[in-house]
C-alpha cells in the first residue's frame, strides 16, 4: 500500500531544512492560529432601535459625557482625521486585531450592518496602519457610517476625497499585514473605554463617547430633561448673569485656607 503524502512532503519548498541536510523540522505549534478566544467572529448582534440611536444626534459629546460622569469618553488621542464637522453616530461593530494586522477589519465589512460604526482595537500600535483609503471605500459602499481606530491609519488624501469619517490616533505610510488573529463583535477596549457590540458611538469635534446599549434609553431621557436647564444657564452666562457663590461654598466646606484675610 502506498501511503498518502503528508503536508510537508507536498510542500517541500516551504519547509526549512537543517544546514547540511538531515531530517525535515516542522514549525513549532506556537506558530499556529487557534480557534476560539482571539480568533473568532460573531455575525449577528443585538442593535439598539434606530430611532433611539438617531435621537443622540441632538446632543454634543460634552453633555453626553457629563451625564455619564465623564467615565465613558475615549482618550483625546483618538480624534477626527478627516474633517472636524464630520460627526459619527451609530451602533458599534467591534473588531480586535493583532497590532499591525487587519484581516478582521476586512471581514468586519461583511458583518457590519449599514449605519454601524466599526470600532477597531489595534492596541494603540504606531507601527502599522490597520486601514486606508481602499478599506474606507469598501466601507462606504457598504453604508458603514465611519471608523474609530485605537491605532493608526494611512492614505489620508484618498480618505478625504471620500467624505467619510475616520477617527484614529494618527497616520503612518506603513501598511498592515493580513494574517490574523483577531475577533469581530466581541468586547474590546478603544481609547481606554470598554466597547461592547451594539453600544452607541457618538463622535464630534470634542471627541468620542461610548453609550452602553443597556443605558441608552434612560440616558436620552435625562439628556432631554437637562436640555432646557442647560440652555437657560448658557444664555445667562452669555449675558454676564452668573455667580460663583457655589465655588466659595465648596471652598469653605473643604476648609480652604485664606492666607490674606480681610
Amino acid at each position: 500500500m502506498v501511503s498518502k503524502p503528508t503536508t510537508l512532503e507536498l510542500n517541500p519548498a516551504r519547509v526549512p531544512r537543517p544546514a547540511g541536510g538531515g531530517a525535515v523540522v516542522s514549525k513549532p505549534m506556537t506558530s499556529e492560529l487557534n480557534p476560539g478566544p482571539g480568533f473568532r467572529m460573531r455575525r449577528h448582534i443585538h442593535r439598539p432601535d434606530p430611532e433611539l440611536v438617531a435621537a443622540f444626534g441632538e446632543f454634543e459629546t460634552p453633555l453626553i459625557s457629563d451625564l455619564m460622569n465623564r467615565l465613558y469618553t475615549m482618550c483625546t488621542a483618538i480624534h477626527n482625521l478627516t474633517a472636524p464637522q464630520q460627526r459619527i453616530l451609530g451602533p458599534a461593530c467591534t473588531v480586535r486585531v493583532f497590532p499591525g494586522d487587519n484581516l478582521m477589519v476586512h471581514k468586519s465589512l461583511d458583518i457590519a450592518a449599514p449605519h454601524d460604526i466599526v470600532v477597531v482595537d489595534a492596541g494603540g500600535s504606531t507601527m502599522n496602519a490597520v486601514l486606508g483609503d481602499l478599506v474606507s471605500t469598501k466601507a462606504r459602499h457598504r453604508k458603514i457610517a465611519g471608523f474609530v481606530v485605537d491605532g493608526y491609519v494611512r492614505d489620508i488624501p484618498g480618505i478625504l476625497a471620500l467624505d467619510f469619517p475616520v477617527y484614529a490616533r494618527g497616520v503612518t505610510p506603513i501598511g498592515p499585514l493580513h494574517r490574523g488573529p483577531g475577533e469581530v463583535n466581541f468586547p474590546i477596549q478603544c481609547g481606554g473605554i470598554v466597547v461592547h457590540p451594539g453600544d452607541i458611538i457618538v463622535g464630534d469635534e470634542n471627541g468620542v463617547v461610548v453609550i452602553p446599549q443597556d443605558a441608552a434609553a434612560s440616558l436620552l431621557e435625562r439628556l432631554r430633561m437637562r436640555r432646557e436647564t442647560e440652555a437657560n444657564y448658557v444664555a445667562a452666562v452669555a449675558r454676564g448673569e452668573f455667580s460663583n457663590a457655589w465655588v466659595d461654598a465648596l471652598l469653605t466646606h473643604g476648609g480652604c485656607e485664606v492666607v490674606d484675610p480681610d
